[in-house]
């Protein structure tokens, strides 16, 4: 018989980011700002994207469907972060791992079809409207959603069927999926095994892609004969490529350089990088490096003022 002191378990206690007293409230103030930050520069690209005829355009169409998958990454996480240790139940852990892995796999493959979109418009630009028309863009933003469904039903359904002991103490501020597979007592072979494979298989996949759309936009890019070609097809993707060097960065840099796989201030620390600094800065980025996207938001801001002139008026 196996693990006989095993109990059936409720709850599992998140131990946050930080144990020193000091501090808690100082993170706990960062983080919410953080998130307020994230949620409203987010909205506001949706807004626009959906008010401004001018951006009713596949590259957009992307753009508001990032903004909105990095809302609900972030509010899967970040609100679970308070001033002290909080307890989380064994069924909000295993949703949490669900929404977490859905988002993030979700938001890696958005960039990737964000890249093939950038691919298109530089290398093929008189036949762009045809190759992205509506069905396909739909297609490629629909099965970008099932897949990353089905990676994070396969690994909540995985984690149901392990056992737990007296441990139940997760040194994160989330039910981060590997945390969760080093306090099981039960044998966690398959488990890790699936992990590490959908791992390598989900980021050289869209990888992969992202890096083959911009070798051929580059080597497209050096064809153009103009400077000023040069410049215009350069910032068409600035701003995705932006994203996307900070996306792997972030995540994947930090984990690479861990000393150790299972390095838990090391999981922390990439987690807290792609789950909250990056859905926070892409909104910045796109705003900042975008004049499309600047440009609606000024209207939309002026618009806003405005109406609220004529109210009150």
């Amino acid at each position: 018989m196996e693990a006989e002191n095993e109990t059936h378990i409720s709850e599992f206690l998140l131990l946050g980011l930080s144990r020193k007293p000091e501090l808690q409230s100082l993170i706990y103030g960062v983080f919410l700002s953080m998130y307020l930050v994230t949620v409203l520069g987010n909205l506001l690209i949706i807004l626009a994207t959906i008010t401004d005829p001018h951006l009713h355009t596949p590259m957009y169409f992307f753009l508001s469907n990032l903004s909105l998958v990095d809302i609900c990454f972030t509010s899967s996480t970040v609100p679970k972060i308070q001033a002290h240790s909080t307890v989380i139940s064994y069924e909000g852990c295993i949703l949490q791992i669900y929404f977490v892995l859905f988002f993030a796999v979700l938001d890696d493959f958005l960039l990737s079809v964000m890249a093939y979109d950038c691919f298109v418009a530089i290398c093929h630009p008189l036949h762009y409207m045809v190759i992205m028309n509506p069905r396909l863009c739909a297609l490629l933003v629909l099965g970008s959603w099932t897949l990353s469904g089905l990676h994070s039903l396969l690994q909540s359904l995985m984690t149901l069927r392990l056992s737990f002991c007296a441990d139940l103490e997760i040194p994160h501020f989330f039910c981060e999926l590997n945390e969760v597979l080093q306090i099981a007592c039960s044998d966690t072979f398959v488990n890790d095994l699936v992990m590490q494979s959908a791992a390598i298989l989900l980021a050289i996949g869209p990888l992969s892609g992202i890096i083959y759309s911009y070798s051929k936009i580059v080597s497209s890019i050096l064809s153009i004969s103009s400077a000023r070609g040069k410049y215009k097809a350069f910032f068409t993707c600035a701003s995705h490529l932006s994203v996307v060097s900070l996306f792997y960065g972030t995540g994947v840099g930090v984990y690479l350089s861990a000393p150790s796989p299972y390095s838990s201030h090391s999981i922390t620390t990439a987690s807290v990088m792609y789950t909250v600094v990056t859905p926070m800065l892409n909104p910045f980025i796109y705003s900042l490096m975008n004049k499309n996207i600047k440009g609606a938001l000024k209207r939309l801001l002026l618009m806003s003022t405005l109406k609220g002139l004529i109210d009150h008026g």
